[in-house]
Formats: C-alpha cells, structure tokens, sequence
C-alpha cells in the first residue's frame, strides 16, 4: 500500500514542479537556458526514475505465471468446419509448435531484431526512444519496446498518468518484461505474444487474424501471407490488407526485406515472393458466415448447457472467454450447397417479381402498401444514406423511407432446414437471405401450410384405418357458406383412390376426405405432431390455411420418415475445454410414438409417389436427382408462400418461399406455385449434393420395401370414373364425361379447319 502511495505522490510531486517551473518562466521571463537547464533536470530525474522502473503496477510471479488469456469459444461443423465463434473478445490461443518458423523469423525480423540475446529490454532502444522520440519529439526513430515489453502491455494494457503516462507505463513495461524473461523461456514469450497482440477489426492473436484473412489454421500460413500478418502488427488500420491493400502489400515487403537483412530469408526467395498479389480469403464468419442463423441456436443452447455443468460440478466456465470446442451436427458442404441454391434460384425469381411490380395492377397494389406503411412517418420523402440487401451484395444509396420500404415489400425471404429424422440433429439451417439486414428467422416463421398441411390429414384418415386404395369423389357441392373448392387444374368427376388424390394433390378429394373423419381425431394428431397453433373445424382447413413454421413442419414430416416418432432438434454433439475436458456429449434421447408403424411406412411409400410421378416430378425430370426421396408441395391461397417438402429414412428437408407480407406475390402459379418457387431450392442443393458421392452417401439412404403385410397395399387403379353403381348405368345411357365432351368438341373443331385449309387450296 506504502508503495502505491509514494508512486502517486511522485506523480503529483513531478507534475506540480513541472507546472510550477512552466509559469515561473513565462512570468519572469528568463533567459532561454534557465528553461532548459530546468527542463534537463526534470528529463534526467525521469530517465532514473525510468531506467530503475520505479513506477507502475507490481505483479507476484504467481499472478503472472498464472495469466490467462481470453479466448473466444470456437464453433465447428460436423465435417470440422470453422462455422462460428462465441467471443468477448475475438481470440483463439495456439500453442509454440503450431507456429511456422517463417512466421517467428519474420515477427523477430520486424520487431524486435535482438530478441534472442536481450532479457527483455534493449538498452540501445530505450536509449533512442528516451532521447529521440520523447525529448526531441522524433517520431520516425521507432518504438523501441522489444516482444516482451509488448507483450506486458498486451497483457496488462497501460494507465494515464497526465503528460507523464508514456514515461511511468514504459517503465512499468521494463519492469513487468523483466520479470517475463525470467519466468517464462523465450519459445513461450513468443506464443503469448503472438495470443495477445490486436489485429485489428476486434481480432486479438495470430490465430483470429490467420482464419480472417488467409481463411486458414496459422499453422498453414504461406511465407509471403505471413510477412502480411506481421506487417498489420505496425499499424492495424493502415495496413488492414482488406481496407487497404497497396499499403498492406507493401509493408509485406519491407517485412521479408527484414527478413533478408537478418539472414531469415534468401534474396533469391525475397525476389520471387514480393511481386505475388495479396491473395486474401476474407471469412469474417461473425458477419458473413454460411451458418450465422443457426449459431444463434446454437449459443442460447451452449450458454444453457454451460451454466447447468457450472451449477452442478461448481465450476466457472465462461462460454466467451474460455475457448471452449463446441461440435455441431451442422454438415457444412450440405450448408453451403444450399446457400448456393438460395443464391442461384432466388436472384432469378427476385428479377421476375421485380418486374411484374414495376408495371400495371402490381404496381398500383404495391403503392398502395407503401402509402399505408409510411404514414406514421414524418418525411416519408427525406432522402438519406441508407444500405439495402441485393442478390450482387449489400448497396448503399440515398433512398427516402419510401424507398426502403418498397423495396423491402417487394423481396423475397426464404427458408431452408435439413434435419435427422432419427436423431433429431440438424444437418443444414439457412434462416434468410441475409443474417446482417435481415436477421429474423424465417424457418421459425409461421406462415400458411397449403397442401404441404394434406399429408398430416391423410395420416390421421390412415390411423382411422381408411386404406391408400380407398377411393374418394372427385366432386363436391357448395357449402352453406357458398364455398367450393377447386382442384388446381380446374376439372372435376369420377373417383381417385386416397393414395392418388395425395399423389396428384386434388383438393375436392382431400375436402371429402376431411369431412368423412372426425375432426378430434385430426385435432389430437395435429397436436401430438408439435404445431403450436390452433387447428379450427373448417373444411378450408383440409387444404392448408393454418399456419405454421418451417421448424414444425419439419418435425411432423420426421414422423412419415422415421417409422411414426417424434423427433426433437438438436444443434451440438459435444461441449469441451481447449485441454480436452468433456463438459457435454449428447446422449440417445428416446422419442414418442405419434403415428402406427403401418402409417407411417404407407405415408412413406405415397410421398415417394409424388417425387416420381406427382407434383414434385420436376426433382427427377428437370434437376435430375436421382436420390432416394418422397416429397409434398405447397401453394397458398394467391400464391402468397411455396412450400416443399422432401423425407428420406436419413433426412428430412423443408424449404419456404414468399416475401414479408403475403400480399406481395406472384400473379400465377407460372412462378408462384410450390413446384416453380420453393422446390428449385431443394432441386439445386441436391444436384450439388449428388455430385458428391461420399456426401450422398452419409446423407441419404435407401428406402426400406414394403412389408409383406403391406405389399398390396397399392393394388388399385389410381382413377375410376364414378361408383360401381354410377359406372353400371353410365354403360348403359352412355353418358359423357365432361372430359369426353370437350374431347369431341375439340375434335369437331379440328375438323372443321382442316375444311377450311382445303377450301384456301382449292
């Protein structure tokens, strides 16, 4: 405490002359050499008080040998892909051998050329620094800290002392450096240095700096990309490669050319080395990551986990400063082939709904949202400088509130989710088109199902122990309320088997269908599934106007995949320490039964159906998938969302398209349909995905066959044209289907022009 005290009252004592002499001088006036003799015993009781190290705070070697580090937590794929960090501040601590030797050569070269012979202060530096840079105020003639006294100001950061703080922390450096030297061996002052020193865009050590800009482990660092993250260590901004890359390359340069000074590197190597580009693999994963929806699950979940093991074994762990491991189930190449899709087929379908609201009917609707939006704006006209999201990269422009609405109105969102239906961990997660402008999520969205909702009550008809053969009518009358459906290719009449109807996706079939089963039994599914919404007893609902999240969809579907089981998501396999220490490992989680075995396979076996010859037919024909695949699509009233839907035994894939408000869509099932909007997502992830054999191959597995049980379960014609009775009559008066009337008209018609073709010859 004593010590403490004397320190400040130096400080005070020191400042005080100093104030004291200045106004004495400028008062009375004296003779320009009494200033500087006075100035010279104040600079020479500083170099004393300096050199000897009197001032600063003092550190047991307990506390310095016990110094650890912040370290951000690191997050990884399944396939170990760096996807994420949990961070105070951004760093991820190496160890001495993963430290390239042309990394040390270089840090040495640069800054600190007599660091293997000096314990931790360089008495001909302080020297220049002392007389140079603080009394003659040259700024060019270098700092003067060597890697230790560096590092102690990493470490310990410095304090404001008044005009003296340079002074009282430099000799706090030397001291705390001193006592570094000799508790620590060099190899190890090297690697806390290197843990310790900022780079820059809230990155702190080699590691963090090497995975932002060579996107790579510093254990991979090239020569040349090394001389790159030394040169930063100058001036972190200036020499930023990203922001400034001419200075950056050059100051690479005078990194080796140091490195050539001291013999660390040849000349013949230096030649060839400084004329290559910079050569950046920019991955800032905090902003523009392939899996930042999904870290956000992933933290709120690691934090639980965390406090729950600190809570139990009364320990401290700290998720953004004790860089722990944290194993996702993420597989990051599916991931990325989806963000591929995203891009490929949503910049296509923004540029088609950009243009039908640029003209006409859209575009007076369009204006109108927009009017209605800004009028709790005061200057809904004022321009400024605002940022919006494009498929080519987030823009800024000067755009009024006006502007940033209509085009946010007008652009499409999209999710994407890829889970296990066995074990419930997820496999891809793509929340939006843009984490940064757009963060909310839409795979936990609720929006309409539309018929992707059919399948859930063909389930609840099958628990009923209605059969796939049972055949439904194809016709229906108006309800009380003057609602009639329709089908989505307009016709109508005969009968189609309930495997067909789903198949084919009709909509008066499905109505019927509906109407023949209780509605509680449907309701009780419905809940046993996990949809948190409530499901009301209308016959719209059989057609999907309830809504829903891509999350829970997802969960249902699991159930026709996996043999009739509730799954629960999961996002992290394990949880452990840097050394090693298993915090958490995920364990077998047991799954309630929600549907028979024999729904659940039959459900299976239809969806399969609708891949390859139903709604979902363009996953075989135009995108060529050849995976093992059942599926559903979903079209909402007017075309507002485009769902679909795929099951495998080893996957379950959900995709949702439509913009913020569901009065913003396209004007025909051309493009707004499920088929033409949201199934090319899933199309173009799993053409990529195929391609890669062994991918495929952990992903997806083949279907089982069908029981002997159930091998005839399909044994009926898809179509007949009415009841057994109505077909018995229709034989004998020969009536005619409206199919066959338009048929025969068509056929007059033809007719009839071809007459008219001869007639012109003639």
């Amino acid at each position: 405490m004593s010590t403490t005290n004397n320190k400040q009252k130096w400080v005070a004592t020191i400042n005080q002359n100093f104030r004291a002499l200045y106004f004495y001088i400028l008062k009375n006036k004296k003779p320009i050499f009494l200033s500087i003799i006075g100035l010279g015993l104040i600079g020479v009781s500083f170099i004393l008080l300096f050199l000897s190290g009197t001032f600063g705070t003092g550190y047991s070697d307990e506390e310095l040998l016990s110094y650890e580090n912040e370290e951000a937590s690191t997050v990884y794929s399944e396939d170990q892909i760096l996807i994420g960090k949990f961070f105070a501040e951004n760093r991820t601590n190496v160890q001495f051998e993963d430290l390239p030797k042309h990394l040390i050569n270089a840090l040495v070269a640069t800054e600190d050329a007599r660091y293997f012979e000096h314990e931790g202060v360089d008495s001909r530096s302080v020297l220049r620094v002392l007389f140079k840079s603080i009394i003659l105020g040259d700024k060019s003639s270098g700092g003067g800290s060597t890697i230790t006294q560096q590092l102690a100001k990493n470490m310990y950061g410095r304090k404001d002392y008044g005009p003296f703080s340079m002074l009282f922390n430099k000799s706090n450096e030397i001291k705390i450096a001193q006592q570094i030297e000799r508790l620590y061996s060099k190899e190890d002052i090297l690697r806390m240095y290197l843990n310790t020193v900022p780079f820059g865009e809230d990155l702190f050590g080699i590691e963090a700096a090497s995975e932002r800009f060579f996107n790579k482990k510093v254990s991979d660092l090239k020569i040349e990309e090394s001389a790159v993250l030394i040169g930063i260590l100058k001036a972190n901004t200036f020499y930023n490669p990203r922001l400034y890359p001419e200075n950056a390359q050059k100051r690479r340069n005078v990194v080796m050319n140091q490195m050539v000074k001291y013999d660390l590197l040849s000349k013949t190597e230096y030649d060839s080395l400084k004329v290559l580009p910079l050569a950046l693999d920019y991955a800032n994963i905090e902003h523009e990551g392939i899996s930042n929806y999904f870290l956000v699950h992933v933290k709120k979940k690691a934090k639980e986990i965390v406090e729950e093991y600190n809570k139990v074994n009364g320990s401290d762990f700290d998720l953004e400063k004790d860089g722990l491991v944290i194993q996702t189930s993420l597989n990051a190449k599916l991931q990325y082939n989806a963000l591929l899709a995203f891009q490929e087929h949503l910049s296509t379908m923004q540029k088609l709904l950009d243009k039908q609201y640029a003209n006409g009917a859209s575009k007076k609707q369009l204006e109108r949202l927009v009017t209605s939006a800004t009028q709790k704006f005061e200057q809904p006209k004022a321009k400024k400088s605002r940022e919006y999201f494009t498929w080519e990269g987030v823009k800024v422009e000067n755009l009024s509130v006006e502007d940033s609405i209509r085009k946010e109105l007008s652009l499409l969102h999209a999710g994407f989710l890829a889970v296990n239906p066995n074990d419930g961990f997820i496999k891809a997660w793509v929340g939006g088109i843009d984490f940064r402008t757009h963060p909310y999520d839409q795979i936990m969205a609720k929006r309409q199902l539309a018929s992707t909702f059919k399948p859930i009550l063909y389930a609840a008809a099958m628990e009923k122990g209605i059969p796939p053969c049972k055949y439904l009518k194809n016709e229906i009358d108006e309800d009380e309320e003057g609602w009639k459906p329709e089908n989505y290719s307009k016709t109508s009449g005969g009968m189609y088997t309930l495997s067909a109807s789903l198949v084919k996706s009709l909509n008066i079939p499905t109505v019927n269908l509906y109407q023949s089963i209780r509605f509680d039994r449907l309701g009780e599914l419905w809940v046993k599934l996990g949809f948190s919404e409530e499901l009301k007893d209308y016959p719209s609902t059989s057609l999907g106007t309830v809504d829903a999240s891509i999350y829970e969809l997802a969960i249902a579907y699991a159930a026709f995949a996996n043999g009739g089981y509730k799954i629960q998501p999961r996002w992290i396999k394990s949880i452990t320490t840097t050394d090693g220490k298993k915090i958490y490992e995920a364990n077998h989680v047991e799954s309630e039964r929600v549907l028979s075995e024999e729904t659940s396979i039959l459900m299976s076996a239809i969806l399969q159906k609708a891949i390859n010859e139903g709604t979902g037919a363009a996953m075989r024909s135009k995108y060529k998938v050849r995976l093992p695949i059942g599926g559903k699509t979903g079209t909402s009233q007017n075309y507002g969302d485009a769902w679909f839907a795929i099951i495998n035994p080893n996957l379950v894939m959900i995709t949702r398209v439509g913009a913020s408000s569901s009065q913003i869509h396209f004007n025909s099932g051309v493009n707004g349909s499920g088929s033409k909007l949201a199934l090319p997502i899933t199309g173009i992830t799993l053409q990529e995905t195929q391609k890669d054999k062994k991918l495929s191959k952990e992903l997806f597995i083949y279907f089982p066959a069908l029981p002997n049980y159930l091998s005839d379960a399909f044994d009926c014609e898809d179509f007949k044209e009415g009841t057994d009775v109505e077909m018995f009559f229709n034989k004998i008066f020969k009536k005619k289907t409206k199919e066959e009337k338009e048929d025969r008209k068509a056929q007059r018609k033809k007719r009839r022009e071809e007459r008219k073709k001869k007639r012109k010859a003639a």
